[in-house]
């Protein structure tokens, strides 16, 4: 239903240090090996904080999806120096326990964490797709693999029958006829492992990916040549000036032409 999502799989064997990635899928099977003990342990926080299963169908389906996705977690909101903090697969259930709660948030599959993001997961089930994760590792321990997607977290009554060209007409617009438009990447974001790309028709844009950050990169966090490059030009289609040279910044330049043709050094740098 979403397309090839090999992009992903192959993401999540780079990202990092093998040492991490190691250490966040030994995680992941030492919780599903524990499931009895954890399930029970879900079961009876979700009753003492009046929150219910429904939606995703169960609280052993709501944890192994939770536990499925605390590597995208991770990678999506921390950092390289996160991974210290991993627990091994020799920790208390206590520690993996809280762990979990912390990179996933024990909330989030139940119906009350997942009510707010609905519209979300339609919008995913109908047009924007869901990544499909292989997790080759925890293959022999899964009971409802292949079943972690979008439609997992709507009513039944709401799923939608999927639309795959709604993405790609989108797509195909950014690279023949975008304007003005500009992409920030965070290098070890999962969402990042399959962005949009600039084409030969793109024009008066940018794309740059920020190197070892997460889903909060922004202009910011990139080199700092590249942060001067797209804040002049985000100044410059706002129509604001830059700051006065009093304040020890130099003027926004004017129209950079280079941004307006088929630069093949951008596509030499998102195409390698």
């Amino acid at each position: 239903m979403n397309g090839e999502d090999s992009a992903y799989d192959r993401f999540f064997t780079r990202v990092g240090t093998p040492q991490c990635r190691a250490a966040l899928d030994g995680i992941q099977v030492e919780a599903l090996r524990r499931r009895a003990e954890f399930v029970a342990r879900y079961r009876a926080w979700a009753a003492e904080n009046q929150r219910t299963f429904g939606i995703v169908g169960g609280a052993d389906r709501a944890f192994e999806f939770m536990v499925n996705g605390t590597t995208w977690a991770f990678w999506q909101y921390s950092d390289e120096s996160d991974c210290a903090a991993v627990p091994p697969a020799t920790a208390s259930s206590d520690d993996i326990w809280a762990w979990i709660d912390l990179i996933f948030g024990l909330d989030s599959n139940t119906d009350q964490g997942v009510e707010p993001y609905i519209p979300y997961y339609f919008q995913a089930s109908y047009q924007l797709g869901y990544p499909d994760i292989k997790l080759p590792h925890l293959a022999g321990l899964q009971r409802y693999r292949g079943q972690d997607r979008a439609q997992s977290y709507i009513p039944r009554d709401l799923v939608p029958r999927f639309q795959p060209l709604a993405m790609l007409d989108i797509d195909t617009w950014v690279r023949f006829s975008g304007r003005r438009l500009l992409f920030v990447y965070g290098g070890n974001d999962p969402w990042g492992a399959e962005p949009f790309r600039l084409g030969p028709g793109t024009r008066d844009s940018l794309w740059y990916v920020a190197a070892g950050a997460n889903h909060g990169a922004n202009i910011s966090r990139l080199e700092p040549a590249e942060t001067a490059t797209a804040t002049a030009t985000v100044r410059r289609w706002a129509g604001v000036p830059a700051p006065t040279a009093s304040f020890g910044a130099s003027a926004a330049p004017a129209y950079i032409p280079s941004l307006d043709d088929h630069n093949l050094a951008l596509d030499r740098r998102f195409n390698r």
